[in-house]
This record gives structure tokens, sequence and C-alpha cells, in this order.
């Protein structure tokens, strides 16, 4: 396992440079003039005009720029902002709102995805499994913007269940926004918890304790689904990056004020830095993420070990 994990790690070397590099070079290669959008309407003169070019490198090559960028990345330095603000302090300040809003959503998909997807399985053919199959095809249909402002409509407007707007109401503002942004990965978790559950159902191991005289629910719940927990764990780990990244349009639509929002705004002003920074922090997250699932893999089947 210690070599296993000292490989893995020597991967990330590659995968972070190569991504991080590609996202440098999409973010900057957007047409326009940052200092130019900066000014807006107002007249900035030809000097201080150059003099922020020199201090975010923008006359250098791409390459250059990326490796000043990179340099300062490795001393805790994600740059700043064209109003002089550290990008670390955005990060401090906004990401906990998105862990907060990522971490409620993970835990409602992951619950009831599962929980559906389970009934489904071994009621195949029945009414649940009916159920759950329209359900979550209808819910993958509907683009997730659709989900946010019917969510918003109906449960914040005419019913009032929820708060539509901001984060004032504390842990109770992130609910409504955290089952728009939770909502279509629920419905894959579902459908591939039920088919994983379906295959396994039929293995040898499963008739042979079932012939050993061993209960429905025993064989179920302990043998049928630990294995069939693998492809799910392996979906959770890349969407828990996709959650704390993809909260860009429910962040807008409900008015959070977190990464997704963050990098929303930077795009808009051309602020390469902000997005760039964010999305580096984003890239980390999703490492991390496939490599503790690799660990969870050999948790979860005691066939897979790692030499």
């Amino acid at each position: 396992m210690g070599r296993y994990l000292i490989r893995r790690l020597l991967q990330f070397i590659p995968v972070f440079f190569g991504a991080t590099f590609l996202i440098f070079v999409m973010v900057w290669a957007i047409p326009g003039d940052p200092i130019r959008a900066l000014a807006g309407d107002r007249f900035l003169p030809e000097q201080v005009r150059q003099e922020l070019r020199d201090r975010y490198h923008l006359d250098d090559p791409l390459p250059v720029q990326y490796g000043k960028y990179m340099g300062g990345v490795f001393q805790g330095d994600f740059g700043d902002d064209f109003r002089g603000r550290p990008v670390t302090d955005l990060l401090a300040q906004r990401l906990p709102i998105t862990v907060r809003l990522a971490l409620l959503a993970f835990g409602f998909e992951v619950v009831l995805g599962i929980v559906a997807g389970i009934l489904a399985g071994v009621r195949r053919g029945g009414f649940m499994d009916n159920l759950v199959l329209v359900s979550t095809l209808v819910v993958i249909a509907i683009p997730i913007f659709v989900l946010g402002f019917l969510a918003q409509l109906v449960m914040g407007v005419k019913f009032g269940w929820f708060p539509v707007s901001g984060v004032q109401r504390g842990l109770y503002s992130y609910l409504l926004p955290a089952m728009v942004l939770g909502s279509v990965s629920l419905a894959y978790i579902a459908r591939l918890t039920r088919t994983s559950l379906i295959e396994n159902l039929r293995a040898d191991y499963v008739r042979t304790a079932t012939a050993k005289g061993l209960s429905r629910r025993r064989v179920v719940g302990i043998h049928t689904f630990r294995n069939s927990m693998i492809p799910v764990v392996t979906f959770l780990a890349i969407d828990l990056g996709s959650l704390m990244g993809g909260a860009i349009i429910t962040e807008t639509i409900f008015n959070i004020p977190g990464l997704g929002r963050a990098v929303f705004e930077g795009v808009q002003r051309q602020e390469g830095t902000v997005v760039v920074g964010i999305v580096t922090f984003l890239v980390v997250v999703y490492m991390v993420a496939n490599l503790l699932v690799d660990v969870l893999y050999a948790v979860l089947d005691p066939r897979i070990r790692y030499e």
C-alpha cells in the first residue's frame, strides 16, 4: 500500500501541471483587454494602464506568465485580483460557504440516491423500481438552471418553505440550493446503485450465501451491498469535486457568495487570476478525492490489494 501511494502521489505531478496549464491558457485566451474592462467607461491614462499590465505580467508570453504564476502558487501566493486583494483571502472568505453547500448536497444525494437504488434493485420490475427509473430520468433530462428556478418558484415563493436568496438564515438557507445542486447526481447514484446491485445479486457468491440459509437482508445488506458500492464510490469521488466547482449556476441562482459565484464574477470582469486560482484549488480537491477512493476500494472489497 505504501509504494502504491507513493506512485499515485508521483502521478499527481504531471496531472497537476498539465491541468493547471490548460486552465491557465484557456482563461487568459479569452478575447478582450482585462485592464480596459476594469476601467469601464472611465478614462485610464496610458501610463497607469501599462503599470497594471506590467504588474499582472499581461504582456509576457503565456508560458512565462504561467511560470511566474506557479512560482507564486508554490509559495502560497495565488496572486491578486485587479483591486489588489489576494486571491487567498477570497478563498478563505468564500470556501466555507461552498463547502457547506457542497457537503449538504453530497449528503442529500448519497443518502437518498443509495436508498432509492437499493429499493429499486431488490424490487426489480416492481412499482418502486419503475418509480425510481422514471423520476431519475426526468431529473436528468431537466437542465440544472431550470430545476433551480422551478425550486425557487414553487418551494420558495409559492409555498414559502425555504429562503430563495442569500445565506442570512444560516444553514437553513443552504437546504434548497443543496437539493438543487445534488439532484442530478442523486439520479445518477440511484441508477448506478440499482444496476450494480442487480448485477451482484446474480453472482455465484450470492447464490452460495442464500443456499447456506442466510437471510435475504444479510445477503443484500452485508455481502452484496459492499461490492455494489465500488462503482458508486468512484462516481462520488469525482462528484465531490464537481459539486465544489459545479456550484457556479446554483450559487448564482440563489445569490450565494461562494466559490462558484466568485468564478462567475471573475469571468465577467476578466480577472484571470481569480478564476485560475480557484480552479487550481479545485484541481487539488479532485486529485485528493480520487486518491481516497482508491484506498476505499480495498476497504469495500477484501479481494482488492495494492502491492
